[in-house]
């Protein structure tokens, strides 16, 4: 029997905006792409922990921390335009030319600090049990989606859901979002749909003090205030 490939992909563009140079930001003490990094290669789950990245100062980094980076990004999945499914196809790609195939694909972003060894084994697993072809962490919204609000075009709040004005918070179905971390796949799957999520993907839930989208200044803050209440640091 052939032994069961694993690799970990961590997508990292060199170009953020909102907070510059962002995946390689000092977070308590080390870069931020570092607690990714050490999380895949700590799980002893992959034959390849490897960075996707268009920048130089980026993949020196992520050697210095024990990621491989084998080959630079494209130019054309270095934009803002490229998908995240569009860098993980072009990675599979480079590594099928060389002869490598993988069965299982986990892409870890790099701004990922609540990113942990024992969730990417556990998150694997619960795939496996489920016998689903992906596995995507979710949190709950902290507030009933279905009574939310929107600004009109002349500046005034009006329900998006009307109907739900009066119904009470409890009543409503739970909603979930992706929680920003990573994606488990099964590479041949993800190959034929070309899609993190499918009919067959399986919700992995986690706390929403161990989330935190990290888009501008104020999420960073954030994370930093959730990181050290829940790593005492």
């Amino acid at each position: 029997m052939n032994k069961i490939k694993n690799i970990a992909i961590i997508p990292a563009r060199g170009g953020s905006k909102r907070i510059p140079r962002k995946n390689i930001k000092d977070f308590v003490g080390k870069p931020i792409i570092t607690y990714s990094i050490e999380a895949a290669l700590n799980s002893e789950f992959f034959d390849e922990v490897m960075v996707s990245t268009d920048d130089i100062e980026i993949a020196v980094v992520a050697r210095k921390y024990g990621a491989s980076v084998p080959f630079m990004r494209s130019k054309l999945n270095s934009n803002d335009f490229a998908t995240t499914a569009d860098v993980l196809l072009e990675v599979l790609e480079e590594y099928k030319k060389d002869g490598k195939e993988f069965d299982f694909v986990c892409c870890i972003y790099p701004t990922a600090p609540f990113v942990t060894s024992q969730k990417l084994t556990d998150s694997f697993n619960l795939m496996i049990n489920k016998e689903a072809d992906s596995v995507l962490p979710v949190v709950k919204f902290s507030y009933p989606i279905q009574r939310a609000l929107r600004i009109n075009r002349k500046g005034l709040l009006e329900f998006i859901w009307v109907e739900n004005i009066n119904k009470r918070s409890q009543d409503f179905e739970t909603a979930y979002h992706d929680a920003g971390q990573f994606y488990w796949m099964k590479a041949e799957e993800f190959l034929h749909n070309r899609a993190l999520i499918t009919e067959d993907t399986v919700a992995f839930e986690v706390s929403e003090m161990e989330v935190q989208d990290i888009d501008n200044l104020d999420d960073w803050d954030l994370a930093l205030t959730k990181f050290s209440y829940k790593f005492n640091v």
